[in-house]
Parts: structure tokens; C-alpha cells; sequence
């Protein structure tokens, strides 16, 4: 078996330059599907991470636990929480503008979480190699001073927009091409055909 690489920056990593046409600092990161278990405000028993874009490769993100997200009861499941970081952490790539996918997460559970609790994330990329972007992250309870609950590091890699296009059902692609400034900020290169 080959090991996968690992979440930490390799010496000679460099930090990406934030894309002049990133989220502005402050602003909300948009959920790239409606119906994204994670970040998508449609999904009925979804997350609904809500991410705002930081002040440099960084961002803020929250959601509240509910008695859909448990696993033993009355605490979120650890697998879900990892969904969670997956989530924000991914939502980094909007600073860089770079669609990418999950090469590896590990998550470190330190404290349980409650239902009813809101876990704030803090993220950040710490580095790029080519295409890969190494990423870390703290969840707190209940406010950005809270108690630290989960710590979470990422390594992504950096693929062509045609990567998710190729196997979106017809009906994102039809969402997509009726909101072409959502692929557009993402990758302006890529185009649908009709």
C-alpha cells in the first residue's frame, strides 16, 4: 500500500497569493451546490456551513448541531464533523480560485460537541506545492474564543473544473448555465457548451 502524502507543507512550500478577484474580507463564501449536504442552504438536514472570507488565505466558519448530525446521543457524529471540516476547509480554494478535491484529512476530536452547539472553524492555507495546498484548522464551542473541540489538516489538489462538470447530473449543469457567474468565479477559463 502507498502512503498518501502527508497534510503537512514540505520544506519549499510556498504560500499561494490570494486571487485579486477572491471573496472580499468579509463576505460570505457561496455554497457551490444548493443541495451540498456541508454548505448548502437547501439540503433539509444538511450543515448549512456558512464560511466568510478572512483577511488574507484564511476564513471563519460556523454551524449549529442538531439532532440530525448526532451519533452516540445528544453529540454530533465524529463523522460528521470531519464532513464539517472538509467543508470549510475546501471553501478555502475560493481564495485562491482553484477548484480542487480532498487528497487526505485528518481530524483530531479533543472535546466532545453537543447538539445545540455552534462550532466555530478557523481556517487557513499554510502552503502550495504545484498543485497540491496544505490546509489546517481549529473548531471552537460556542464562540470564536471558545474551547477548542477539533483540530482538522487537508491536503487538496488542484484539478480542472472539467473534473466536477463530468459527472454533475443535467440538471446542475442547466443551474450552472442559468448562473454562469458561480462557475465563473471559480474557474473563468471554463465554459459549458450549450
Amino acid at each position: 500500500m502507498t502512503r498518501v502524502a502527508s497534510t503537512t507543507p514540505p520544506e519549499g512550500a510556498i504560500l499561494p497569493e490570494r486571487h485579486p478577484l477572491a471573496p472580499a474580507v468579509g463576505t460570505q463564501i457561496p455554497s457551490h451546490f444548493g443541495h451540498c449536504f456541508g454548505c448548502g442552504q437547501l439540503h433539509p438536514t444538511g450543515l448549512h456551513l456558512v464560511a466568510h472570507a478572512g483577511t488574507a488565505l484564511d476564513l471563519t466558519a460556523e454551524f449549529t448541531v442538531t439532532e440530525n448530525h448526532q451519533g452516540a446521543p445528544g453529540l454530533a457524529h465524529g463523522g460528521l464533523l470531519s464532513l464539517a471540516f472538509d467543508e470549510a476547509l475546501g471553501k478555502l480554494m475560493w481564495l485562491i480560485r482553484s477548484p480542487a478535491v480532498t487528497g487526505r484529512l485528518e481530524t483530531d476530536f479533543m472535546k466532545p460537541v453537543p447538539i445545540g452547539t455552534t462550532l466555530h472553524i478557523s481556517a487557513q492555507i499554510t502552503g502550495q506545492v504545484k498543485r497540491k495546498v496544505y490546509t489546517e484548522a481549529v473548531g471552537r464551542l460556542n464562540g470564536p474564543d471558545g474551547d477548542i473541540a477539533v483540530r482538522a489538516a487537508a491536503l487538496f489538489v488542484i484539478v480542472p473544473m472539467s473534473h466536477f462538470m463530468s459527472n454533475a447530473p443535467a440538471d446542475y449543469l442547466e443551474y450552472i448555465k442559468k448562473s454562469p457567474e458561480l462557475l465563473a468565479f471559480v474557474d473563468p477559463e471554463f465554459e459549458i457548451n450549450p
